[in-house]
C-alpha cells in the first residue's frame, strides 16, 4: 500500500492541532502496542474517522520523526528490556522534522504504566552533554555515562479521541541507522494505543480485536538494535517470537 493511498484515507479526518491537545498529553499512561501490515492500516483508518481526530501541525497530518537512542556500553537499557524487567528506562533524542522541534525524553516503565520527562532541546546531538545527564540523573536513571546507540526514523499518524482520553498512533516507514548500518522494515506498521488507564472500551481496540489483531509489545529501541548489532552480538532469545512475527507480517503485505 502506497503513501499516497494513506494520505487520502487521512485527508477525511477532522484535524486537532497542538493548542487543543492539553488533555490528553498523557505523560504518564498505560500503553498497549500492535503490530499490523500497511494493507490492514489501510482498513483500520476508515472505521475511525467518525471517533477520532487526526494531529495537524501547519498542514502536516503524516509527520516525520527522528530519533537518537541512547545507553550504555553494555547495552544495559536493552538487556533490561530483554529481561523483562517492570522498572526499566529508555533515553532518547526525538526531532519532530517538519515543526524543527527537538525534545531529550526519558522514559520509565514501571508496572505497566509509562511515565514520561523531557526538556526542549535545540536539534539532535549525536552525544550528550553535562546538562543532559544531569537531566537524565534526576529522572532516576542511574547508567553513569551514556552513549550514542542509534537513530530511527518514521512517519507517524496520531490520532486524538473525540469522545474518549486517548491517543492512537502509528508509526510507519520504519528506519534504522547505527553501527556502521543501515535497516527499514517498511511492512510493518507500529500501532499504539495510549490510554490514562487500560480500557478495552476504545473505539480502536475494538476493531482491532474484530479484526484478529491482538496486542503485541514491540519496542522499535529493540528491534534497531538486533537489526542493526546482528544477533551473533546481542541477546535476543525472549524477542524471537517477536522477530517471527515481524517477518510472517512481510510475507502478508500486498
Amino acid at each position: 500500500m502506497s503513501t499516497t493511498q494513506i494520505d487520502n484515507i487521512i485527508n477525511d479526518f477532522k484535524p486537532i492541532h497542538l493548542d487543543e491537545m492539553d488533555g490528553v498529553k498523557l505523560m504518564n499512561r498505560v500503553d498497549t502496542k500492535f503490530a499490523l501490515t500497511r494493507k490492514q492500516l489501510t482498513e483500520i483508518l476508515p472505521e475511525l474517522i467518525k471517533d477520532y481526530r487526526i494531529l495537524e501541525i501547519d498542514g502536516v497530518r503524516f509527520p516525520v520523526y527522528e530519533s537518537e537512542y541512547f545507553d550504555s556500553k553494555s547495552l544495559g537499557f536493552y538487556i533490561d528490556h530483554h529481561r523483562k524487567k517492570i522498572n526499566r528506562f529508555k533515553v532518547r533524542f526525538r526531532k519532530y522534522v517538519e515543526s524543527d522541534i527537538a525534545f531529550l525524553e526519558v522514559k520509565h516503565k514501571n508496572k505497566g504504566r509509562t511515565d514520561k520527562q523531557r526538556i526542549m532541546v535545540s536539534d539532535l546531538p549525536g552525544e550528550m552533554s553535562k546538562e543532559h545527564h544531569d537531566f537524565v540523573r534526576n529522572t532516576g536513571v542511574d547508567q553513569e555515562s551514556l552513549d550514542y546507540i542509534l537513530t530511527n526514523k518514521f512517519n507517524r499518524i496520531t490520532l486524538v479521541g473525540i469522545n474518549t482520553v486517548e491517543r492512537v498512533t502509528f508509526d510507519l516507514n520504519l528506519e534504522f541507522f547505527g553501527n556502521g548500518n543501515h535497516s527499514n522494515l517498511d511492512h510493518l506498521v507500529i500501532a499504539e494505543l495510549k490510554q490514562e488507564r487500560l480500557t478495552r472500551t476504545s473505539p480502536f481496540y475494538k476493531i482491532a480485536k474484530r479484526k484478529l489483531i491482538r496486542p503485541y509489545r514491540l519496542s522499535k529501541y529493540c528491534i534497531g538494535v538486533i537489526e542493526l548489532f546482528g544477533k551473533e552480538n546481542v541477546k535476543y532469545n525472549r524477542f524471537k517470537k517477536k522477530l517471527l512475527k515481524i517477518n510472517k507480517l512481510k510475507l502478508n503485505v500486498a
